[in-house]
């Protein structure tokens, strides 16, 4: 269907590991990333074992180029996880521009879910960003404790999720239009986009490089 809706661009109909796409390239990836408790093979990465959701983080910042944008809707899991290697894998090759948190009926509607998720907006390269609690003792990134307007909901526990009393999820304010919580929040996102500058070629080497 993409395809022949989008006639003009490349669509690949393949599994993510499978795609050749050229390392720091692209501009801006925007994706609603799959998310489960398995992994994909892919030689370069095995030796971490990231889950699906992890491995697109991580193989999509190896194809953005320095000062490229990520914008990923992923789980929760990402931001708030207790094991850091992720997050400080993350941390060491991006700057986090900013987090929205999503109640957990974001997409009850038209998927029939009830998962708290995040969009993640990311510029490669920053520091890492540790875990904390909220004060009712709820594990959540350290993001949203410094930035509790960028949570579209309150951080509970919830023992329904997978019967297990520590996992945790935002639920939505009562009375209150996610889509308006949304446009508010996006307003607190700031960030700085440079131009990419192509180098310059020495003697009459042919310029293959593809204009954006």
């Amino acid at each position: 269907i993409a395809q022949q809706l989008y006639q003009q661009n490349s669509i690949a109909v393949q599994g993510f590991e499978d795609t050749e796409l050229p390392d720091s390239f692209f501009d801006l990836a925007i994706g609603n990333v799959p998310f489960g408790s398995y992994s994909l093979h892919d030689k370069r990465y095995d030796k971490h074992r990231f889950l699906i959701h992890d491995y697109f983080f991580a193989r999509t910042l190896d194809k953005v180029r320095p000062g490229g944008l990520i914008a990923f809707v992923t789980s929760k899991g990402t931001m708030d996880k207790q094991n850091p290697n992720v997050r400080k894998y993350i941390a060491e090759r991006a700057e986090l521009i900013g987090a929205i948190r999503l109640p957990n009926n974001a997409f009850y509607a038209n998927a029939g879910t009830q998962v708290t998720t995040d969009i993640i907006f990311l510029q490669k390269r920053e520091k890492l960003i540790d875990v904390g609690q909220t004060e009712n003792g709820v594990p959540i990134n350290q993001y949203f404790i410094d930035h509790p307007e960028m949570v579209l909901g309150e951080m509970a526990f919830d023992d329904m999720m997978y019967g297990n009393a520590k996992e945790t999820t935002c639920k939505p304010f009562e009375g209150e239009s996610l889509s308006d919580l949304l446009a508010e929040a996006v307003q607190n996102l700031h960030a700085e986009y440079a131009d990419y500058e192509i180098e310059e070629l020495e003697g009459e080497e042919e310029d293959k490089s593809i204009p954006a």
